[in-house]
């Protein structure tokens, strides 16, 4: 999918393990922690879509506040870029997951490998890993064989593919924006079917679906479309998995049932439920069946009175008791006993006599005019029944109105917890494990590293109900980058790895000779150390080749000549020669010829001009002169 086989510097990709409506998932290794993952990729050409790339995020961050052993673990988030052209970067996310060695349950079933038993066992297993979500507030919506894996050794069981997951307080977005039914045809709940609001019975009615079918290797509903099937979840009655696979027992029929009603009021309300009539099916105990018929107006149920004969009553009834027969009466059982009694009396049978008090012993008394007592006692009965009829009144109508005008406790409020400086998959944690609803909001932050937690809104602290929405302000990193100082004298690859951890990208790179800087080491960049760029920007580097340029020493001093050299970190070597045409002290010639290069710190060989010595002249004999021989006895003798 991509050729850039490690992402974040970190998750190194390997074989693709699957392929999915709108991700791959290729398995990887954590080269930090050396271990074994799982990396979900959504597809390059959806993440350009915002509504997939925020269902994507919704699954990391639903799944991030579950630790379940039959839940996938998310270890690690992030995004990446693939070029779609110039200016037309993607930056496409990925999930780093647990690695699940193991098999799917779609193939289990397709290789009819799952026996009565193990079955029960698998779907206990996903009860627990949907009761442990449920209580943490998400629906799964999406549960099917092929999202259920099954480890190979151990065969635990592990739930996947939170991808259309939701809050329980969000709960009611099952149609998506184009209005298509969220979810899987045949594991679809007739809520969902409908578009009506999901809860964690609809998941419920979900592994109902997944249990037939791993009982019988077939959904409960087949067409031969995804509207039909959707159809007969709404309208039709599954057929018992004990017609598919006589191996069923009656108390399993019984579960599934229930489990598959289509009011959700009749199903199992909560997964722990579940779990507990599936362990008393295997025992042989079934879920009692629900009452049919039962009516729902009280027409169904009360007859008229004009159904009931006006030419006598039973005997020996009391007030509650007339009533009772009343209802006998309204029944076929009751009306047909009549029919019987009136046909004895037209077959000439003898009409029974009448007791002390006026009542017939059986059967119906033949028209005739009531006495007194009969009628006083007739009034008597009515005056008790109105006087019950509005007792009954005033009672519920005192019990609604107080429970119109009571007002209901409010909910304890919750304080919003400390999760300022947190990474975001462990603020969103631990909001959900504080029975809050948290939701990830990403701005550009110059101070606060990338991926970590900024401000919440309400703030830390605030007392808000359970539920409540809790907005995560999360760093973007900065939007700007300073090109760092100290790249000078860095080896390349070391100034271009402290580039891209201040967020810039390290550019071309020109190679110029220099008098201190060793060879391969960075001399400067461009722009220079110290300026204020974007983000991502791109950094020139300036590397040293190690050469130095021999300049013009010839016709320099030597003491010029020698501080040109150290100046460019060479060293001199004079040799002295006389030179009567240059002035002494003037360099004449130099080893290295101007603008040579040679390496840093070498020693340059120069001439230096120096005065010639002279000839010596030689010293004239004096001449004595006569006078000095005249005088020179006078003197001896003067002097003797």
């Amino acid at each position: 999918m991509t050729s850039q086989r490690v992402l974040n510097g970190r998750y190194e990709l390997g074989e693709l393990l699957g392929r999915g409506g709108m991700a791959d998932v290729y398995k990887g290794i954590d080269t930090v922690l050396g271990r074994t993952v799982a990396v979900k990729l959504l597809r390059a050409d959806l993440a350009r879509d915002p509504q997939f790339h925020a269902r994507f995020k919704r699954e990391a961050q639903a799944v991030a506040a579950l630790n379940h052993s039959s839940i996938v673990a998310i270890y690690d988030t992030g995004e990446y870029t693939v070029s779609g052209g110039p200016g037309e970067d993607v930056r496409v996310p990925y999930i780093v997951m647990e690695y699940v060695s193991g098999r799917t349950v779609r193939d289990l079933i397709r290789a009819k490998e799952l026996d009565i038993d193990q079955a029960i066992e698998f779907i206990l297993g996903v009860l627990a890993a949907l009761e442990y979500s449920h209580k943490a507030g998400i629906v799964h919506r999406d549960i099917k064989p092929a999202n259920v894996m099954v480890t190979g050794e151990s065969n635990d069981v592990k739930v996947m593919d939170f991808g259309i997951a939701r809050a329980m307080a969000d709960s009611a977005a099952t149609m998506t924006q184009t209005q298509a039914v969220v979810g899987t045809a045949q594991y679809l709940s007739p809520e969902q079917a409908l578009g009506e609001t999901v809860d964690a019975r609809s998941d419920l009615y979900s592994a109902a679906c997944l249990l037939f079918e791993m009982l019988t290797s077939r959904p409960p509903f087949t067409g031969d479309s995804p509207v039909s099937v959707a159809y007969q979840h709404v309208r039709e009655i599954p057929e018992p998995a004990s017609t598919f696979n006589p191996a069923v027992s009656e108390a399993l029929d019984s579960v599934l049932a229930k489990g598959l009603q289509k009011n959700r009021a009749d199903r199992f309300q909560d997964a722990a439920a579940f779990r507990r009539a599936l362990r008393a099916a295997k025992n042989g105990i079934a879920v009692p069946a629900l009452a049919s018929g039962t009516p729902t107006d009280v027409q169904d149920v009360v007859p008229s009175t004009r159904q009931i004969p006006e030419h006598g009553l039973v005997r020996g009834l009391t007030g509650a008791e007339f009533l009772d027969s009343t209802l006998s009466l309204g029944s076929g059982n009751g009306q047909a006993a009549g029919d019987q009694d009136m046909l004895a009396l037209q077959a000439g049978e003898p009409e029974p006599e009448a007791d002390h008090d006026g009542a017939m012993p059986l059967g119906f008394a033949p028209e005739r005019e009531r006495t007194a007592r009969q009628k006083s006692r007739r009034r008597a009965w009515t005056a008790v029944v109105v006087i019950l009829v509005l007792l009954v009144l005033a009672g519920g109508g005192f019990w609604v109105y107080s429970t119109v005008n009571q007002k209901p406790a409010p909910p304890a409020l919750i304080a919003v917890p400390q999760v300022v400086g947190m990474s975001e998959a462990t603020a969103l944690q631990t909001l959900y494990g504080a029975n809050l609803s948290p939701e990830s909001h990403h701005v550009p932050d110059d101070k606060v590293p990338k991926g970590a937690v900024i401000s919440t809104d309400p703030g830390v602290g605030s007392q808000v109900a359970p539920k409540s929405q809790v907005m995560l302000n999360v760093s973007d990193g900065p939007l700007s980058a300073t090109v760092p100082a100290g790249l000078s004298g860095l080896t390349e690859a070391a100034a271009r790895d402290l580039l891209r951890q201040a967020g810039l990208v390290g550019g071309s790179s020109t190679l110029a000779n220099s008098a201190t800087v060793p060879a391969g080491s960075v001399i400067s960049t461009k722009p220079a150390s110290g300026a204020v760029v974007g983000v991502g920007s791109t950094v020139d580097l300036v590397v040293s080749t190690g050469k130095v340029s021999v300049p013009q020493l010839v016709g320099l001093s030597e003491a010029d000549a020698e501080a040109l050299l150290k100046t460019n970190g060479l060293a001199i070597a004079v040799t002295e020669q006389e030179n009567s045409q240059v002035t002494p002290g003037k360099v004449t010639s130099q080893g290295d010829a101007f603008n040579s290069l040679v390496e840093q710190g070498k020693t340059i060989s120069v001439i230096v001009a120096k005065a010639p010595v002279p000839s010596p002249s030689p010293t004239p004999t004096p001449t004595p002169s006569p006078s000095d021989t005249k005088g020179g006895g006078g003197l001896g003798g003067l002097g003797g």
